[in-house]
């Protein structure tokens, strides 16, 4: 083989190879998309169960001045997602990528999904960030059919292996 096949063939096997980190990078784009909306559900379902949503919750200064002239407390800490719910009432909880269901604490359950949608947030920007770099080194590359005659390059789209 001479030297410009060998320079076609490994910038080929590049171009593969970057292609294919791009797909997986999709697929488990799609595959964290799906599990970040299931917590979604999931904290909209506690929220409803709480009969509350992050807007209906009063800010914490909003009640110390309600409480002002009232002998309790001034500060009363309230939970964006429990209000005024019981916090430590019991819920079941299917633990992601278990198949385990526990009763938890309600605090606690809509806690660890807020965490978990803080990192399944944070792992879809990283993953979009790295589709696009690659999407961009792909193309960056150029078209195929500039640099091989349109014949070869349809022959090498349609080769098949032939069982022996």
């Amino acid at each position: 083989m001479d030297d410009t096949m060998k320079q076609f063939q490994e910038k080929l096997i590049e171009i593969e190879t970057e292609a294919e980190n791009l797909l997986l990078a999709r697929h488990e784009l799609v595959e964290i998309d799906r599990m970040r909306n299931g917590n979604r559900e999931a904290l909209t379902a506690l929220r409803k169960r709480a009969r509350t949503t992050i807007t209906s919750v009063p800010s914490p200064f909003e009640l110390v001045m309600k409480e002002i002239d009232e002998s309790r407390p001034l500060v009363k800490e309230i939970c964006a997602t429990c209000g005024n719910h019981d916090s430590k009432e019991k819920t079941w909880m299917m633990f992601s990528g278990t198949d385990i269901f526990a009763r938890v604490p309600f605090h606690a359950a809509h806690t660890i999904l807020e965490k978990d949608q803080m990192k399944l947030d944070y792992d879809v920007k990283k993953l979009q960030s790295y589709v696009k770099e690659k999407s961009f080194f792909i193309s960056e590359q150029g078209v195929l059919a500039d640099k091989i005659g349109p014949g070869v390059l349809k022959s090498m789209v349609t080769l098949q292996d032939k069982p022996k």
